[in-house]
């Protein structure tokens, strides 16, 4: 393995170690394409060969990737972080500490949907914090344009869907 392949690598398990949340394909991609590190090829070769040897852990959800490192990736990092420059290291904790909120609210809130043995369509609609979930709900629908509508409504109006849940079963 070639050794810039390898800090590639390095730069994938430092940003997923750094944060409490997984990260899509999309957003590891847009730091690392944007600070001219490597190819999206060579990346996408990075996530795959990471996600191979157990490092990360790859969740495909209605056509994102979502990563997370594993112990393992964990106890990797920690062996070789001082393999990454001081200036990438402080790039990628640059990156994270001023987009944090928003690499997280785009995480936070999945909405997926796949065909039941009845033969309807279940959307799952979800909204997690940290390692666990706020509100994970189950709707079934009759058919699919009517699934692919609610995960699209879901991210405009979670917030307001789960005010109303809790309002409710509150009062």
């Amino acid at each position: 393995m070639s050794e810039p392949h390898t800090l590639y690598k390095l730069i994938i398990l430092y940003m997923l170690k750094k944060i409490d949340f997984s990260l899509t394909n999309s957003q590891i991609s847009s730091f690392i394409l944007e600070q001219g590190y490597t190819t999206y090829f060579t990346l996408q070769s990075s996530l795959s060969e990471l996600t191979e040897s157990g490092l990360i852990h790859q969740e495909t959800i209605q056509n994102s990737s979502f990563y997370s490192i594993t112990p393992e990736g964990e106890e990797t990092i920690g062996f070789f972080e001082n393999k990454i420059s001081p200036s990438i290291r402080e790039d990628i904790d640059h990156y994270l500490r001023e987009n944090k909120m928003q690499l997280r609210d785009e995480v936070s809130v999945i909405a997926d949907y796949y065909r039941n043995t009845a033969g309807e369509f279940a959307v799952r609609c979800q909204v997690k914090e940290k390692h666990s979930d706020l509100i994970d709900l189950t709707v079934t629908v009759p058919d699919e344009p009517q699934a692919k509508a609610i995960c699209n409504q879901w991210q405009k109006k979670c917030q307001t869907i789960y005010e109303y849940i809790m309002k409710e079963l509150l009062q």
